[in-house]
């Protein structure tokens, strides 16, 4: 049974914009089909183009509770599916000493209230849930490997409990920045949807809902240099988070529009490595001059 079940992908554009995400067909068609079919949805795109906004979106219109496992080098499976309150356990046998059977004090250190669940078994227990597998790039091949297994079966198996099945199985996105690649076997679980930056009319859209009292002229002169800088050959392209952050300083200070002056003393909202900043400085004439 999916999370909320939308005629098409016309209905899940509607409630994403309506929840503050701006849409494409691309996007609105991958998340209907994912939470008809009930499948995996693998969100790949550069840093900063609204991966991780899409799944906080979903669970919005989903009316579904957001957990979020944040991966990264070295995560294993105590950190994402469940582990053991070793203290806690520790003070119930030492309450227990002496007043029980020995094999039945075992037995009851692991018990459910012991369990420690994190992002994954908690989206399984707390239904329903979108879970959020952030950065899935980030994580080896073993781990990759552990969710296979989730994916598959929706459930998770303690050994010293038994397995445990969501109610309603979660909606999963994994989002991936392509620092490597994510295996075949992975992705064959998934619908796969690439992200890429917005054009402008839903970039101008995007900023304008963000930072609302911008003048439109700004705006659309931010919306258009960003544009621009994508296409320098730099070393961190600004994503749409950046936009947003340029068009906000910008706003702070009170320009009504961008110009070479307002460009070089708020780039740093926009650029975040100092060769950046340095080549768009260079070529603050070039990426300025015509907007309007």
């Amino acid at each position: 049974m999916p999370l909320r079940d939308f005629a098409d992908p016309a209905a899940v554009a509607g409630a994403l914009d309506a929840a503050g995400y701006v849409p494409d067909e691309g996007v609105a068609t991958a998340a209907f089909l994912a939470l008809r079919m009930g499948r995996p949805l693998l969100v790949e795109g550069d840093p900063g183009v609204g991966k991780t906004a899409l799944a906080h979106a979903l669970a919005t219109i989903c009316q579904a509770r957001l957990i979020r496992l944040q991966c990264y080098e070295g995560i294993d499976v105590s950190q994402a599916l469940y582990d053991w309150d070793f203290p806690r356990q520790v003070l119930h046998l030492r309450a227990a000493a002496g007043s029980a059977d020995p094999g039945e004090i075992e037995a009851s250190l692991y018990d459910r209230r012991f369990l420690i669940a994190r992002p994954v078994l908690q989206a399984l227990e707390q239904s329903p849930a979108v879970l959020l597998v952030d950065e899935i790039d980030r994580a080896d091949d073993e781990f990759e490997a552990f969710l296979l297994e989730v994916l598959a079966e929706g459930s998770v198996t303690v050994p010293e409990i038994g397995t445990i099945r969501a109610d309603v199985p979660p909606l999963t996105v994994i989002t991936s920045n392509r620092t490597r690649e994510v295996h075949d076997a992975l992705k064959r679980r998934c619908l796969y949807l690439w992200l890429d930056h917005p054009d402008f009319a839903r970039e101008v859209e995007i900023v304008r809902r963000r930072v609302p009292g911008a003048a439109r002229q700004l705006v659309a002169d931010v919306a258009r240099a960003t544009a621009r800088l994508r296409e320098a050959g730099l070393l961190k392209p600004p994503g749409i988070a950046e936009t947003i952050d340029w068009a906000l300083a910008l706003h702070t200070l009170g320009r009504s529009r961008l110009d070479g002056e307002a460009a070089r003393m708020t780039l740093g909202a926009v650029l975040k490595y100092r060769e950046d900043i340095v080549r768009a400085e260079r070529e603050l004439g070039e990426i300025v001059g015509g907007l309007a």
